[in-house]
């Protein structure tokens, strides 16, 4: 794979994280900009595991993977929307409540691998091409960190123009990216 193939991958890899961090950076009360790199940071670092486990697993039962990948990113990224959107409403009761200055790591965590999955479906079809993985990880990895980090000074932005409506509107995206993604995949089967 040549260099502009791998950067225009790295960067599509991206969108899912791009989109899920600028409805995290909404949620927050003016994140500072340590916030939006620690976002991106651990985006950055499991979206470039991911494909590693995909490459590693393609070489193993590639077939597995790709039967259920879809199924657990949808999952996931649907939970997470529908606490976004749960958040966003129990708070909107007339009195606005005072907004996260920052998310908690586990929370970031888990919307990371939920955007991420399709990264290891990726590295799962790598595994069958002539590719330097480390690298092409690598560039998915910082591809993602540098448009998450984007997202989340974006999200910044839009929050204060949504106020609390901004989480759920975050949710609905997550929700959206799972949907999408389990549309994608039953949609390629026909």
């Amino acid at each position: 794979m040549n260099l502009s193939a791998t950067i225009i991958l790295a960067f599509g890899m991206s969108m899912d994280a791009f989109a899920a961090s600028i409805g995290k950076g909404a949620s927050l009360h003016k994140p500072k900009f340590s916030e939006a790199l620690r976002t991106g940071l651990i985006f950055g670092v499991i979206e470039t595991i991911t494909p590693l486990i995909g490459w590693c697993l393609g070489l193993l039962a590639s077939q597995v993977v790709l039967d259920w990948n879809h199924w657990v990113a949808f999952v996931l990224l649907v939970f997470l929307g529908i606490r976004m959107v749960y958040e966003g409403i129990r708070g909107d009761d007339g009195e606005e409540a005072p907004k996260l200055q920052r998310h908690g790591f586990w929370l970031l965590v888990t919307t990371a691998i939920a955007t991420s999955l399709d990264a290891m479906a990726v590295g799962v079809g790598l595994a069958f091409l002539q590719v330097n993985i480390i690298e092409t990880a690598l560039a998915i990895g910082c591809a993602t960190m540098i448009m998450s980090t984007l997202g989340m000074m974006l999200g910044r932005f839009i929050g204060p123009l949504l106020g609390k409506r901004a989480e759920i509107l975050g949710g609905v995206v997550l929700i959206g990216i799972g949907c999408q993604i389990l549309y994608s995949h039953f949609s390629a089967l026909n």
